[in-house]
């Protein structure tokens, strides 16, 4: 019974240690300044000020963000806020992009914590109604899970996700960085990223 307890525990603590490793070889969402290109290698200086070095997977995906406004954001359009609860439960959203129709049933409609800001949240939802106020529209969003009252501010950077290209990814291009491969070296494998045409992605 020992020596079973005991196989069970190893097995168990190896499950953890296999996770844990995989976590780390995933790390949080990057953002920054591209300084350097040299083919599928590149040299982001991060928001937080450091060179780090990037390589891009054969099969990464990039998408572009563009400049939208309220006006682009309609009943039952699918979109991301990244934004910071307020006092009374509803989110003060700092940016909003609208995803393109293809993303829709392939980015999961979702709530949760976000890494933009201290305390910020991200929500993939679908827009049910909008309703102005003096401070304000408010937009009403359905996700699986739950509903969020999404309020919008003359400071919210609106944003509409674009087709892109590796050939966007130039000097002085803003990115960031959705899902990477840390490496040996301290540098990455950039996977999935969204790349600001003429913009800093806020999100």
């Amino acid at each position: 019974m020992h020596k079973l307890a005991f196989t069970l525990g190893a097995a168990a603590l190896a499950f953890t240690m296999a996770a844990t490793a995989v976590l780390a070889q995933q790390p949080g969402r990057i953002r920054g300044q591209v300084e350097k290109v040299d083919g599928d290698s590149l040299v982001l200086k991060t928001r937080e000020g450091a060179a780090l070095n990037v390589k891009l997977d054969e099969k990464a995906r990039v998408s572009a963000l563009v400049k939208a406004s309220l006006a682009d954001i309609k009943t039952d359009t699918f979109i991301g806020v990244a934004g910071m609860p307020a006092p009374d439960g509803s989110i003060s959203a700092f940016s909003i992009h609208i995803f393109l129709p293809a993303q829709r049933g392939v980015v999961a409609d979702r709530h949760g914590p976000w890494d933009a800001k201290a305390g910020s949240t991200m929500t993939n939802a679908y827009v049910e109604s909008s309703v102005d106020s003096k401070d304000g529209p408010t937009l009403s969003v359905k996700y699986k899970d739950g509903t969020q009252k999404i309020r919008v501010t003359p400071e919210t950077a609106i944003t509409a996700v674009a087709p892109g290209n590796k050939d966007e990814i130039k000097p002085g291009a803003q990115m960031i960085i959705m899902q990477s491969d840390k490496q040996p070296d301290g540098g990455v494998i950039a996977k999935v990223l969204y790349i600001g045409r003429g913009l800093t992605p806020a999100m």
